[in-house]
């Protein structure tokens, strides 16, 4: 008897299309544990995770990647910790964008050596038995009974499949998101560093597409904020707590507003300050938006040249500010009386929360931003100003 000449096949003996089909799926299943198990659930403290599911994905990024819980969790919370600084252990903004993009995984394995970041940013992270002696002791194993699965269930294709799964996760998680996601794409909101949604649809990866949401809101287990944005890891989220297998601990904080509250309290402070984000956000459309469209409306020649880009750089974080960026601002403030109220209305906003700590010096503060903007004869400024003393905290059950 002759040797089945389909041994190349394997035991599943798929066919090219079923073969990208799974790699896909296994792709997703790593993408998952990374997004679930080590981002949300270890790193963040976001949702927690039904024990079985816990160990699952441990188990699968050993086979994986070969990534150990403790590091990743400890380089994440220091890279928060430290963004866009000379400490940050994967910034493309002190980097460069092609030392992160494609030596993000050495960076990984550079600060995964340092004692100082696991002691210091790896609190609650899993040290049992398990860990000790076979995860982390072997980390290279689970990789090379990958590889033996792969080829045994794929056949001679299965070295692809094993291929594949090996890159995917530097490639997108650690060069994507910590590369091109602190470099290009679109920012719904003015955080501190220079985090970036790529795309409004975060499937690829996990929902880490939708990165300066989650630096933005770093403890919410919900990546998507706008209506139109989708987060495929929230999905799975969703479904697991269906199963009991998942509990959401923490999402974004919620506006509520009481139209019939016109006094400016502690509890205003408080809804204002966890809500502080939207807020900026609400001030750059309804404010500084169309501030910039009157004037544009009224510009020309050399003036509406000066206000190209205008509400981009009225409304940026002025820490992410390059010096051209801080030049053609100033001119853009001194092109236009209502265009630098609203500018110094921002920043003074801003201060409320970033400069006073005492909860009274806030309230003040804040009731006296509030009458310089009603008393400033900008409608938008006005209308803003009115809406801010409706913020309250949720009433309790």
């Amino acid at each position: 008897m002759g040797i089945d000449p389909s041994w190349y096949k394997g035991l599943l003996q798929l066919s090219a299309w079923e073969v990208v089909g799974a790699t896909l799926v296994l792709t997703h299943i790593t993408i998952l544990s990374v997004t679930l198990y080590l981002h949300r659930f270890s790193a963040h403290n976001a949702i927690d995770l039904h024990p079985v599911i816990q160990h699952f994905f441990r188990f699968w990024l050993w086979l994986t990647t070969g990534m150990n819980t403790k590091e990743w969790t400890a380089i994440h919370r220091k890279h928060h910790a430290v963004c866009e600084t000379a400490d940050d252990p994967h910034s493309p903004v002190v980097r460069g964008l092609n030392e992160v993009l494609w030596r993000g995984s050495e960076l990984y394995r550079a600060e995964a050596k340092n004692e100082e970041t696991l002691r210091r940013f790896g609190q609650r992270c899993p040290e049992d038995w398990v860990e000790r002696n076979v995860y982390s002791r072997f980390s290279g194993l689970g990789i090379t009974l990958m590889f033996l699965a792969d080829v045994t269930l794929f056949g001679v294709i299965g070295i692809t499949v094993w291929a594949v799964q090996m890159i995917w996760s530097p490639v997108f998680a650690a060069g994507v998101i910590n590369g091109i996601g602190h470099y290009f794409g679109y920012r719904n909101f003015e955080c501190k560093d220079n985090a970036r949604n790529l795309v409004p649809w975060g499937i690829l990866i996990g929902g880490e597409e939708l990165h300066n949401n989650h630096h933005t809101y770093p403890n919410s287990a919900k990546f998507s904020v706008r209506f139109w944005e989708f987060d495929i890891g929230w999905v799975w989220i969703r479904a697991f707590k269906s199963l009991g297998l998942a509990k959401v601990k923490f999402t974004r904080p919620l506006v509520y507003r009481d139209i019939t509250k016109k006094d400016i309290d502690h509890d205003t402070i408080l809804a204002v300050i966890n809500n502080r984000f939207q807020i900026m956000d609400n001030y750059r459309r309804t404010v500084i938006g169309p501030l910039v469209k009157n004037e544009l409306a009224k510009a020309e020649g050399k003036k509406r040249q000066i206000l190209r880009r205008a509400k981009k750089l009225l409304s940026r974080e002025d820490a992410l500010l390059k010096p051209d960026h801080v030049e053609r601002l100033n001119t853009i403030v001194e092109s236009s009386h209502a265009l630098k109220v609203i500018y110094e209305k921002r920043l003074a906003l801003q201060a409320i929360w970033q400069t006073f700590k005492d909860k009274n010096d806030r309230i003040e503060a804040l009731r006296e931003w509030c009458r310089q903007a009603e008393a400033s004869g900008i409608r938008a400024l006005q209308d803003f100003a009115m809406q801010l003393r409706t913020y309250t905290l949720p009433q309790m059950a």
